[in-house]
């Protein structure tokens, strides 16, 4: 991978990525890089790909309530090309890169067809667990405005989780779940590392509740 390659995608992607929605600006992408770099190399799989689809997976960002939700990486996929195609990046990466950013997303339900496309997909949702899961689940929450909690049963001990309520419904309803959709053997791994993170937060924070 070549570092002048890195420096457009970069680029073009701090255009994109605003401090408005914390969970997805360029801190984000840069930690989805590097994780998606570190399961390239430990699964031998093609960083020509891996990298530009990390970089790109959320060239089109579409809000969490938003009904076009489930197409965001549809969407991400055609502009990404769009955007290779401009600057140049070789055609016969096109395709599987469009694929690994297509599926990366959890609501699309895309299943994966390459190890690179599943390199992308674990690295975006590592970035949802443990201590910068935790972060980032807040922070959506108070763009929506969300309460932290529901005052009955805040762990959904005896009701379903409403992640459209309570943003710690999230954890049950969506981050939980994700983790056990990770497929690369050092993706796994992290994920259950990161989970125990959470669940050790949830723990602590039920003793702090009223």
């Amino acid at each position: 991978m070549q570092k002048d390659w890195e420096a457009l995608f970069e680029s073009k992607i701090a255009e994109i990525a605003t401090a408005e929605d914390p969970s997805h600006d360029i801190l984000h992408f840069k930690r989805v890089v590097k994780t998606a770099k570190q399961l390239c190399q430990s699964e031998n799989a093609n960083a020509d790909i891996v990298v530009p689809a990390a970089w790109l997976h959320d060239f089109v960002n579409v809000p969490k309530n938003d009904p076009r939700r489930s197409k965001a990486s549809k969407l991400s996929a055609e502009a990404a090309i769009q955007f290779l195609s401009s600057i140049g990046y070789p055609a016969e990466h096109h395709d599987a890169i469009a694929h690994a950013i297509e599926a990366h997303s959890f609501s699309a339900n895309i299943e994966t067809k390459t190890i690179e496309a599943s390199i992308v997909q674990d690295a975006d949702r590592l970035d949802g667990l443990g201590a910068i899961g935790i972060a980032r689940c807040f922070a959506t929450g108070g763009l929506l405005k969300s309460p932290f909690y529901s005052a009955v049963d805040p762990f959904c001990d005896d009701r379903e989780p409403d992640d459209q309520i309570y943003t710690v419904d999230h954890f049950y309803k969506k981050l939980f779940k994700v983790a056990k959709t990770l497929k690369t053997v050092a993706g796994q791994k992290e994920g259950l590392r990161r989970v125990e993170v959470m669940k050790t937060y949830l723990a602590q924070l039920k003793t702090e509740l009223v």
